[in-house]
């Protein structure tokens, strides 16, 4: 799919995802004869998770390694010479897992905000006539 559907499948601005491309986060799968980019359901599942660290705070670095972490764990096939070693597929996986914890912290501190906005509206509402 072209750039501009995947900015309406993902919600993110054209510029945004040039930017991701421009740092090496997404790379799109293939290019149109003319030459322009071209992206599969792979590539908007990964736009998807760079949209979802985003306003949990993960800066690009810290996206760029969980992708690749992700990326190394997708394609380590059993008997074959991309098999992980098991000892770098455990330190993977803990990479993940520790994105996936800090990720629920910070919904966490996220709800907690949220909660005291909400309080905050309500006392307002509650000093209106």
């Amino acid at each position: 799919m072209k750039i501009g559907e995947v900015a309406e499948r993902t919600e993110l601005p054209l510029r945004t995802i040039r930017q991701y491309e421009d740092s090496g986060l997404v790379v799109p799968s293939a290019a149109s004869e003319g030459g322009f980019p071209l992206y599969t359901d792979a590539d908007v599942a990964r736009l998807m998770v760079i949209r979802r660290m985003k306003p949990l705070g993960f800066t690009l670095d810290e996206t760029r390694e969980l992708l690749t972490a992700m990326d190394r764990l997708a394609a380590d096939a059993p008997d074959t010479p991309d098999e992980l070693d098991p000892a770098v597929r455990a330190t993977l996986l803990a990479r993940v897992r520790g994105y996936e914890q800090a990720a629920a912290r910070r919904v966490a501190e996220l709800r907690a905000q949220l909660a005291r906005a909400e309080e905050f509206a309500s006392s307002l509402r509650a000093r209106l006539p």
